[in-house]
């Protein structure tokens, strides 16, 4: 009998978290944008015959459900408290590296050809300007020494030798210093998938020393520590509450005079960086402004008349500042959002010189912008 009574009770519980579960999902309101996992919500999937026939919206509402279970991220957190606490060093597809670093896994490319292809064809488009491609290792060839025992990092170095092999174009490899300041620099960030600062000034002595620039002593720079408070995209994967966020480090000409326009917009400004995103989850954002189709930097004050073309994925929002000097104006395009040809752009402006295609070796294999550039 006492057992008839507890197993009710019991009933009535799960039953009523249930319910309280449901009511609380049916009255919460929906959002469109996660900053927590810097990604866009499942919205409801549209009724149709078609739908429900072919299964997609059985998916469609699976997907929705998930995004939008009530208190998602308390769950998300718990569940890999519980994973760590198990002795598990992969969560969702990223390694929990020594230091506090998180680490993305590596996964095998498919889209190696198209990428060779797409790259030299562009190049071969060029009329007057020369071109040149960085591919850029990420921490998990840079820092396989924090890797877990069991990991060895996967065939990116290997891959990213290949494709440099096979390109037409000019090659500038910031493997091998990358690699020599490792333990000398903060050079990626420990909860986001993208190089520092610092990462991004080593890169930019190779490309300075390669261009025959005038390098400058990391001295030079008016460094200055932003906020310690960034949680990036890894962050959003992994979902740990306990961990402490990073520092974002800006380095500055402060005698600099920019005019920054954002085509797309038409705003207009004389940095390079937008601090109102250090309120926000997603703070390197801050980079000239987030995300935009093309981005014109013009220094009438610029020590050579030249003009240089950047296309690129993120990693370039915080390298495009140790340039502005050079030239007296730097294209930065998203192949991603823009939607004329990049060639166009190049050969109508006869003072471009040089391109420069620069994207990391994580997501080039799926960027959607590597399909725009040629």
């Amino acid at each position: 009998m006492k057992r008839m009574v507890y197993q009710r009770i019991v009933s009535c519980i799960v039953t009523g978290f249930i319910w309280i579960g449901v009511i609380t999902f049916l009255l919460l309101p929906k959002k469109t944008f996660s900053e927590q996992e810097n990604k866009e919500l499942e919205q409801f999937p549209k009724i149709s015959k078609e739908a429900i026939l072919d299964g997609s919206f059985i998916e469609g509402l699976e997907d929705y459900l998930c995004d939008h279970f009530p208190l998602r991220n308390s769950f998300l957190n718990i569940k890999t408290q519980f994973e760590k606490f198990l002795g598990k060093q992969e969560v969702n597809e990223v390694y929990l590296a020594k230091d506090g670093y998180w680490i993305e896994k590596y996964k095998e490319p498919v889209n190696n050809e198209k990428v060779v292809r797409v790259f030299n064809s562009f190049a071969d488009s060029l009329e007057t300007a020369e071109c040149y491609v960085m591919l850029v290792p990420t921490a998990i060839t840079v820092y396989q020494d924090k890797l877990p025992d069991f990991v060895d990092g996967g065939r990116q170095e290997e891959n990213r030798k290949y494709l440099m092999g096979q390109l037409t174009a000019h090659t500038i490899d910031v493997g091998g210093i990358l690699e020599e300041y490792a333990a000398e620099y903060p050079l990626f960030y420990q909860l986001d998938h993208h190089w520092t600062g610092y990462g991004a000034y080593l890169a930019y002595r190779v490309f300075g020393e390669r261009m025959g620039l005038t390098v400058r002593e990391m001295e030079e720079y008016r460094i200055s520590e932003v906020t310690d408070e960034f949680k990036g995209t890894i962050y959003s994967k992994v979902s740990d509450f306990l961990a402490e966020g990073d520092k974002i480090t800006l380095f500055e000409l402060p005698d600099q005079k920019l005019k920054v326009t954002y085509v797309d917009t038409g705003e207009v400004t004389d940095s390079l960086y937008n601090l109102d995103y250090l309120e926000k989850k997603d703070k390197y954002s801050l980079f000239l402004n987030n995300i935009h189709p093309l981005v014109e930097i013009e220094n009438n004050e610029a020590q050579s008349q030249e003009e240089l073309v950047i296309i690129k994925d993120s990693y370039a929002n915080c390298f495009v500042p140790f340039l502005t000097e050079y030239y007296q104006k730097i294209y930065v395009v998203d192949t991603r959002y823009y939607r004329l040809p990049v060639s166009q752009l190049i050969n109508e402006n006869p003072k471009v010189k040089n391109v420069l295609i620069l994207y990391n070796m994580n997501t080039i294999d799926t960027d959607l912008g590597v399909g725009g550039i040629y």
